[in-house]
């Protein structure tokens, strides 16, 4: 946060100061050789719930991503919305035409069978978002299928 007394006037002979040089001084009490906590974010990797395609802004500001990811668990964290919604809605985000990417699909699917979603249920969600284009039910009705017999195997 920038406080008023860390922006420089830029009048008489003060220069302006730079976003940068501000919240280099805004943060100048901190050890800069010590990245930012980012507990969210270790624990997505450690349990491989962590896109690989979020390493470059992960790597550029940690610290936002590690809020941006908190904001997302809110409404859980919150009791709005149960563990095993959230994991439809994330299969119907993660399936739907506009998005169509299967890591997610499939990490969701896996999340939502554990938490006792039935194999109707997850068709349901991929039958809604087909609304959107069939390819979503392609995409998901095998993965749901595959994972379905990884956890009967896992269980015997």
């Amino acid at each position: 946060m920038v406080l008023p007394d860390q922006i420089a006037p830029i009048t008489g002979d003060h220069k302006p100061t730079s976003p940068i040089k501000i919240r280099m001084d805004a943060t100048a009490n901190q050890d800069e050789n010590l990245p930012p906590a980012t507990p969210l974010i270790d624990r997505m990797r450690a349990t491989g719930q962590w896109n690989q395609d979020w390493d470059s802004f992960a790597r550029l500001d940690p610290e936002w991503t590690e809020k941006f990811l908190q904001t997302a668990q809110l409404p859980v964290a919150r009791g709005l919305v149960d563990p095993k919604t959230y994991e439809f809605l994330a299969i119907a985000v993660n399936a739907s035409c506009t998005h169509m990417y299967s890591p997610g699909v499939r990490r969701h699917t896996r999340k939502a069978l554990q938490l006792g979603a039935s194999p109707e249920e997850v068709m349901g969600v991929l039958e809604c978002v087909a609304m959107l284009g069939l390819h979503s039910c392609s995409l998901g009705g095998p993965i749901l299928q595959e994972e379905m017999a990884r956890l009967e195997a896992e269980a015997n």
